[in-house]
């Protein structure tokens, strides 16, 4: 039996990402308050009958704060009882969530008389912290369309073997900072630039051209090597304590070119072990992945 618990920031896609899982086949259940979390679970998901198979809840700051203190306990006691219980957790930067209430004149649910919008959605981050710290995936969607968050839920939940380990090798550009849903981030600048050759400036790191200067560089190898060792080495220790989930991140100035190049070789050559690994190129144009 599978859970999903979807939860998040109000504003940060927590309905997008529900019913891409309900398209997928999830009997979904929005805004359930924490404290009916495990009844829900002994009359449905625990029951074993084929319904319930495949479950997603959401659950966001209206629940007591003593429930969702509680939530981290509650997690445990399904997972020690069988149930494949996973947490989903989306947040965005503020400034974002804030255009997206003015973008549809939503009233924040924390909301109140004589505090702002901002006021809400910090006290949402404090209420959320327990759900936060047992995130088993984290999205940040500050960057993400609706179509990519969907496309992220298919790819890393909803096609993932219950057991296997979901990984996303992710390229991303140090101008644009750091991406906030990394486990693991390596830095590739120290590697010669393809920007400052004029016939590879308009490329990016996919193309045969850009491989073929960066491969000449024996500190490009030396550089691949060394990442793929370090996560050949720990990613097993993440597997032994359950780890479902985990994004490596690698970047360069701009994300085109060199932190393109290694993120492609370090998912070739980890997929000749994990079954379940995804790339994705977050500042070329284009669909992600």
């Amino acid at each position: 039996m599978r859970l999903i618990i979807v939860s998040g920031l109000s504003g940060s896609g927590k309905s997008v990402a529900l019913n891409m899982l309900e398209d997928l086949g999830f009997y979904c259940i929005d805004n359930i308050p924490v404290a009916l979390l495990r009844t829900l679970v002994e009359q449905t998901v625990a029951t074993g009958e084929a319904t319930w198979e495949r479950t997603a809840v959401g659950i966001d700051a209206r629940s007591r704060p003593a429930d969702i203190a509680d939530l981290p306990q509650l997690v445990t006691a399904l997972r020690e009882r069988g149930v494949g219980c996973e947490v989903l957790f989306l947040h965005a930067d503020a400034d974002v969530l804030l255009k997206r209430f003015g973008e549809t004149h939503r009233k924040h649910p924390l909301l109140v008389s004589g505090s702002s919008l901002r006021d809400a959605i910090q006290r949402e981050v404090e209420l959320l912290g327990p759900v936060i710290n047992i995130a088993d995936l984290t999205i940040d969607t500050t960057r993400t369309s609706v179509y990519d968050l969907r496309d992220a839920v298919r790819r890393r939940i909803a096609d993932r073997e219950l057991d296997a380990l979901s990984l996303m090798i992710e390229s991303f550009g140090y101008k644009h900072g750091l991406p906030s849903d990394a486990d693991f981030v390596f830095d590739v600048r120290c590697l010669p630039n393809p920007y400052w050759e004029p016939q590879l400036r308009g490329l990016d790191g996919r193309d045969p051209e850009v491989a073929r200067f960066l491969e000449a560089q024996p500190q490009t190898r030396e550089l691949l090597e060394d990442i793929v060792g370090f996560l050949e080495k720990w990613l097993p220790r993440y597997e032994d304590v359950k780890r479902t989930y985990m994004t490596v991140a690698i970047g360069c100035t701009g994300g085109q070119h060199r932190s393109v190049f290694i993120t492609e070789r370090v998912a070739a050559r980890l997929g000749r072990r994990y079954t379940h690994i995804l790339t994705r190129h977050t500042e070329l144009p284009g669909p992600p992945g």
